[in-house]
């Protein structure tokens, strides 16, 4: 069975690579005297054909299959005189499976993603306002239609946020591109009312790059042997009084703290390939509230307390455009919500490993990805399972 699923989904695959017509960047206009500003609207598109091991029939072990969007966007940038903006919306269609779990498919939504102003006064000192990326791990700040592997860790997101927050940055590259600081205020926990207090986050992100380097605000989890690269970060955050401890006498509050580490390498090598590498560990401390009488929800769970990392490698031929990636991730978690009851000290490993094929670049892509999560503590509801995954991507 595991084998006709694996034909099925490569099948697909090729199908939709058939089916898609060249890749082209999308429109842009230029105005101004001397045709110095521009503007430009981009379409991304992620589809996918997965496979699971379990979440169906009537005790939830048979397997599922399903297409879906993983991410269905359409961007529009502008630049004028060192002033640029960035709005970009994103549509979720319905799906059943879902990082850990495989659901009713009531999810769908609609909603912008991203809304920033950007004003660069030189290469040194450069702002962001408004809805992005907030500065804390590498594997947040990597493009999402750019990674290594299939997509970001399902584990590494920061508490009380998702993949953006809304704030203000100061960023800028210095000693000529070698380091790069980024120095962030932001929202943080938003919903105020079930908080112990209001305040922002704030956040310090540094890196130092060497070789061809990066210096951009985002980053890239492979250059597809184009780059020569090497950058090593770190960053810190904090927030104080974010969440209760003992939510039934509104008492215990406690400060959210995090700090990271990670480096990234990739080397081609002619006539022999391109080698990447690329790992992290990031350590979200909240005082150990899940300890309290009535601890927040939101102390435990995915998103809660926790700490771990990744490592990736890769490997991409050298006259062909084919890449080889594996991934091993492990996660110890405060609290794991199984659905029906929160397993303390719950230890999470990932691993996965795939292929990706570039036709055009990051514009056109085929991936495929083999994972199996593995839970230290198991009960019926936290079983260990496994995912298979073939998406397409199309640029525009």
């Amino acid at each position: 069975m595991f084998k006709f699923k694996t034909g099925l989904l490569a099948t697909a695959a090729a199908g939709l690579v058939l089916m898609a017509s060249s890749a082209f960047a999308g429109p842009t206009w230029t105005f101004g005297p001397e045709d110095e500003g521009l503007m430009k609207i981009e379409y991304k598109g992620q589809f996918q054909l997965d496979y699971r091991d379990t979440g169906s029939g009537a005790n939830g072990d048979d397997s599922s299959s399903e297409f879906n969007f993983r991410r269905n966007r359409i961007a529009l940038m502008g630049f004028y005189k060192g002033v640029g903006l960035y709005f970009q919306t994103e549509y979720n269609e319905d799906n059943n499976i879902n990082s850990f779990s495989v659901g009713d498919g009531d999810n769908a939504d609609f909603r912008v993603i991203d809304a920033q102003f950007r004003y660069k006064v030189n290469d040194a000192v450069q702002f962001r306002i408004g809805k992005y990326k907030y500065n804390f791990t590498r594997e947040n700040l990597e493009a999402c239609e750019a990674p290594l592997t299939l997509d970001r860790s399902l584990m590494i997101r920061a508490p009380f946020v998702e993949t953006r927050d809304k704030g203000v940055t100061l960023w800028g590259n210095l000693f000529d591109g070698v380091f790069q600081y980024r120095l962030d205020a932001m929202n943080g926990r938003n919903d105020s009312a079930s908080a112990p207090d209001s305040n922002f986050r704030y956040g310090a992100r540094a890196h130092v790059t060497l070789l061809d380097g990066e210096k951009g605000y985002g980053y890239k989890g492979t250059y597809m042997g184009e780059k020569k690269v090497i950058t090593i970060g770190g960053a810190y955050q904090m927030e104080q009084d974010i969440a209760y401890a003992d939510c039934t006498n509104e008492t215990d509050a406690v400060d959210y703290k995090a700090w990271t580490v990670d480096l990234f390498a990739e080397y081609p090598i002619e006539d022999v390939g391109t080698f990447t590498f690329s790992t992290a560990y990031v350590d979200y401390d909240l005082d150990d509230a899940f300890k309290g009488f009535d601890p927040d929800d939101n102390v435990l769970g995915l998103n809660g307390e926790k700490n771990g990392g990744y490592t990736k490698i890769a490997y991409m031929l050298p006259n062909t455009p084919l890449q080889f990636f594996a991934r091993a991730e492990n996660w110890s978690f405060a609290g794991w919500d199984d659905g029906t009851s929160v397993i303390l000290d719950q230890e999470v490993d990932w691993y996965g490993g795939g292929i990706n094929y570039y036709f055009y670049g990051q514009d056109l892509k085929i991936t495929l990805e083999y994972s199996t999560v593995d839970y230290d503590k198991e009960t019926k509801n936290c079983e260990d399972f496994d995912t298979l995954t073939a998406q397409i991507q199309v640029i525009f």
